[in-house]
């Protein structure tokens, strides 16, 4: 399962705005289920960011956003993403 946030940050907040981003792969880094995550800004227009995380599967993300840590260090930093769907789940082949 791949959880993708977007974020729109003002150029003045980027090197802030980092920061929060390491600490909630940090905080993630540390949930059952947690596979592996990344950030980003975008190449074309630098106030967008991304956040994508793999897990094993929707059950552990969900778990996940409710310890206490993530609460604290990851929380605040998806409320501020873009209001758009971001759980993607692979298809299943045949």
């Amino acid at each position: 399962m791949l959880a993708i946030a977007r974020f729109e940050v003002p150029l003045g907040n980027a090197a802030h705005f980092q920061t929060q981003l390491s600490a909630a792969l940090e905080s993630f880094s540390k949930c059952a289920g947690f596979i592996d995550g990344e950030y980003g800004q975008n190449l074309d227009d630098q106030k967008l960011w991304s956040l994508m995380t793999r897990w094993e599967n929707v059950g552990s993300y969900r778990r996940a956003l409710s310890t206490n840590d993530v609460k604290m260090n990851v929380i605040p930093t998806l409320a501020q993403a873009i209001d758009e769907p971001g759980a993607y789940e692979k298809p299943y082949s045949e």
